[in-house]
């Protein structure tokens, strides 16, 4: 984790640089992967009244950025405020997580059903709500699968007019889900 602390309009204090960063070591926490967090703390004074400002601005894996900003009249209770603040945002982002893990098929084990020769009486297929592409039919679909060497993956209707995913398998044969 790359992190920054700069102050704008005001001199940083080794007290606050020290106090900021272990404010932001408790973000590992969460166990997220977080690539960057830039800290700007500024003093700020706007009609006669001085105050500070305190920005976190926190660089996740896949895109996701959090930027929480924090106004007080002092340094350390705006950089507690902004923290608590961010805590609540990571723990909310961790549990979206793993609420909703989405198992891609290069996470399936060796011990998924392969399709290598597919004959339709005697196939058993599982139903499964799928609402993805057009559908094809399932000789469609396997055609169409052999053919294109880009593709990995289609979406076809079963006997029973259920959508189907069929998909490569690194070992050259056909998933079906």
């Amino acid at each position: 984790m790359n992190k920054s602390i700069t102050g704008r309009h005001f001199e940083l204090t080794e007290a606050i640089k020290s106090y900021t960063d272990t404010a932001t070591e408790s973000m590992a926490k969460y166990h997220l992967d977080i690539i960057s967090v830039s800290t700007v703390i500024s003093a700020n004074e706007k009609h006669g009244r001085k105050g500070f400002v305190v920005e976190f601005i926190i660089n996740l894996k896949d895109k996701n950025t959090i930027v929480i900003t924090q106004v007080d009249k002092d340094v350390y209770a705006a950089i507690d405020i902004a923290i608590d603040r961010v805590n609540k945002s990571l723990r909310r982002h961790a549990d979206k997580i793993k609420g909703h893990r989405i198992m891609s098929f290069k996470d399936m084990d060796a011990g998924a059903d392969a399709v290598t020769e597919f004959d339709i009486e005697d196939a058993e297929i599982v139903p499964m709500d799928l609402e993805l592409h057009k559908p094809l039919d399932f000789d469609e679909a396997i055609h169409a699968l052999r053919e294109e060497k880009k593709r990995q993956f289609i979406v076809f209707n079963d006997n029973e007019g259920l959508m189907r995913v069929m998909y490569k398998r690194a070992d050259g044969k056909f998933g079906l889900y």
